[in-house]
C-alpha cells in the first residue's frame, strides 16, 4: 500500500495498527541487515504496545491525524525526545535527547510511532551515508553502491518498503540526492514552510530545510501537511502557510506550461554522459502532460556562485561546530571533511561573507528573471549515478577531477542558493539498472504548484513503479 491508502485503511479499521507495525517490522527484519538504513531501534515489545494503544484510541473514535499508527524513523540529525541523536558522530554516540525538533514533534503529534532512526553521515556532511557510529547505508537497488545522503537511510527505507513515508533535511541536496539514487521522491520545500529547528541560529538558518520523502506525490503532500506550519520558536516560519493547502487535489491542467531545461548548465557541470542522456529522455513526459520544454541557461557566473556557496556553507558550519574543533579530544573524532569545513569557516572575514551574500542575492534575482519566461526550471538531480559504497566520495566525474569533497554535488546548489522549492523525481535507469533523478525547481513559495507538476509527471512516466531487485515478488 502507498501511505495515503494505508492511512485510509487504518482509519476505517480495515487494518489494525498492530498489524501495520508487525508488517513493517517484518520488512525491516528482512531488508535492513543488507542495507543498514534504520538504526537505534527500540525494543519490539515497546513498539507493539504503542501500536496497541493507537488501536485503542481508534476504538474510542480518537485519531491523532493522518499518520496515526504509522511506523516512522526520524533522520539521525534532528532531535527526538527519548531517543539517541548521534548526528553520525562519535562525539554524540550516547546522546539521548530530551526534546523533539519542531518537525519531529509535529509528526509525533500526528500519530506516528518512532521505530528507530534513519542513518546519516557525520553531521550530515557529504552525500554518502556512512559514519563511525553505525557504519554504511547501502543503495536499495544495488547494495554495493552508495545510498546517497545525507538522508540516505530514509531514501533506502522508503524504496525497500521499511517505512511508509520518511522525513529528510536538505541543505546541499540531502534529501534530493538519496531520492534520486533510490528511485523515490524527495521534496525540498521553500524555507519557512516546515519549521526547521529550533536551534541557536534561528535568525540565520536559511539554507537547511526539513521536508518529506515518499514513493509518490500524494504521500509527499500528506506528510508535508503534517510537517508544515508556523512555529513561534522559529521566527522565519510562515504563518500564512495553511497545511490544508497540501491536501487539496493534485490534479490540474498543465497544458501550455513552459519548462526551462537547464541540463548540465551548458557544460559547466561535469556530468556522466549516460545520466545526462537518461534525464534528457525523461523530458518527454512533461510534453505528454501538455508542457513545452525549451533549453534555458542563466546569465550568471556559475563559478562565482559555487565559491559564494563554499563561503556561506563553511561560515554556517563553523559557526555551529567550532567548539568541537577547539577541543583536541573531539577534534580527533571529526572526519576530515568536517575539519576542512570548520577551518575554512574560521578563516573567513566579515566582508567575505557579506560579498558571498551579495552573490546569492544576485543569483536569486537572475532566477526570478528566468521565471518571467518559464513556469518551472528542470535539471538532473545529480551529476553521476550511485557510486561504489566503499569510496568516501568520487574524486572524478566525466574525466574532471573534483577539487572538494562535495564538488560532485554541485547540481543541487541552484535551488538552495535561491531559496526555492525543489522536487527530486525518478527519471529512469542506467544500462546497469541504477536510478537517475530529475529535479523541478519552482518560483518562490510555489510549493503546491511544484507538487502538482510532479504528480502529473509521475502519472505519465511511471518510473516510480519500478521496484528494487531486492523486492522480488512484491507489487509496485
Amino acid at each position: 500500500m502507498d501511505a495515503t491508502s494505508l492511512s485510509h485503511a487504518i482509519h476505517r479499521r480495515a487494518l489494525s495498527c498492530v498489524e501495520v507495525m508487525e508488517a513493517f517490522l517484518s520488512q525491516i527484519d528482512t531488508q535492513n541487515p543488507t542495507v543498514n538504513a534504520i538504526v537505534a531501534m527500540p525494543e519490539r515489545s515497546a513498539l507493539l504496545a504503542q501500536a496497541k494503544e493507537r488501536d485503542a484510541q481508534l476504538a474510542r473514535n480518537q485519531s491523532m491525524g493522518p499518520l496515526h499508527g504509522f511506523p516512522q524513523a526520524p533522520k539521525d540529525i534532528a532531535p527526538v525526545a527519548g531517543m539517541v541523536t548521534t548526528n553520525g558522530s562519535l562525539i554524540f554516540k550516547d546522546q539521548i535527547t530530551k526534546v523533539d525538533s519542531a518537525a519531529n514533534g509535529r509528526v509525533r503529534a500526528g500519530g506516528a510511532i518512532f521505530v528507530g532512526r534513519t542513518n546519516s553521515p557525520e553531521f550530515g556532511l557529504g552525500a554518502h551515508t556512512y559514519n563511525k557510529v553505525y557504519g554504511t547505508t547501502r543503495n536499495a537497488f544495488d547494495p554495493s553502491r552508495t545510498a546517497g545522503g545525507s538522508s540516505g537511510g530514509a531514501g533506502v527505507a522508503l524504496a525497500l518498503r521499511m517505512l511508509p513515508v520518511a522525513d529528510g533535511s536538505d541543505m546541499m541536496g540531502s534529501l534530493r540526492t538519496p531520492a534520486a539514487f533510490n528511485n523515490v521522491f524527495g521534496f525540498r520545500p521553500s524555507p519557512g514552510c516546515v519549521p526547521h529547528g529550533p536551534g541557536e541560529e534561528v535568525f540565520f538558518q536559511q539554507f537547511s530545510v526539513t521536508g518529506p520523502m515518499a514513493r509518490n506525490i500524494p504521500d509527499i503532500a500528506m506528510l508535508l501537511a503534517v510537517q508544515a506550519g508556523f512555529d513561534p520558536r522559529l521566527p522565519l516560519t510562515r504563518r500564512q502557510d495553511d497545511p490544508r493547502l497540501f491536501t487539496q487535489p493534485l490534479e490540474t491542467d498543465l497544458r501550455g506550461k513552459r519548462i526551462g531545461w537547464l541540463g548540465n548548465l551548458k557544460g559547466h557541470l561535469p556530468m556522466d554522459p549516460e545520466l545526462l542522456a537518461v534525464t534528457t529522455r525523461a523530458l518527454e513526459h512533461f510534453k505528454t502532460i501538455g508542457c513545452t520544454v525549451e533549453d534555458a541557461h542563466p546569465n550568471f557566473d556559475l563559478e562565482q556562485l559555487w565559491h559564494a556557496w563554499l563561503t556561506l556553507r563553511s561560515f554556517t558550519f563553523a559557526g555551529g561546530n567550532a567548539q568541537h574543533y577547539e577541543s583536541p579530544e573531539r577534534r580527533a573524532m571529526l572526519k576530515p571533511e568536517a575539519v576542512w569545513e570548520i577551518e575554512q569557516g574560521l578563516n573567513l572575514t566579515g566582508p567575505a561573507v557579506f560579498a558571498a551574500a551579495k552573490v546569492r542575492t544576485a543569483w536569486y534575482q537572475e532566477l526570478r528573471r528566468m521565471f518571467e519566461t518559464y513556469d518551472f526550471l528542470v535539471m538532473p538531480t545529480t551529476q553521476i549515478f550511485p557510486f561504489n559504497a566503499e569510496l568516501h566520495w568520487p574524486k572524478e566525474v566525466a574525466g574532471q577531477q573534483m577539487d572538494t569533497y562535495h564538488r560532485w554535488m554541485q547540481s543541487v546548489i541552484p535551488a538552495t542558493m535561491a531559496g526555492l522549492p525543489a522536487l527530486s523525481m525518478p527519471a529512469g535507469f542506467s544500462a546497469t539498472g541504477m536510478p537517475a533523478g530529475i529535479q523541478v525547481i519552482g518560483p518562490l513559495q510555489q510549493d503546491v504548484e511544484v507538487l502538482q507538476l510532479g504528480h502529473a509527471y509521475d502519472m505519465a512516466s511511471q518510473y516510480s513503479r519500478v521496484l528494487s531487485p531486492l523486492l522480488q515478488g512484491m507489487k509496485a
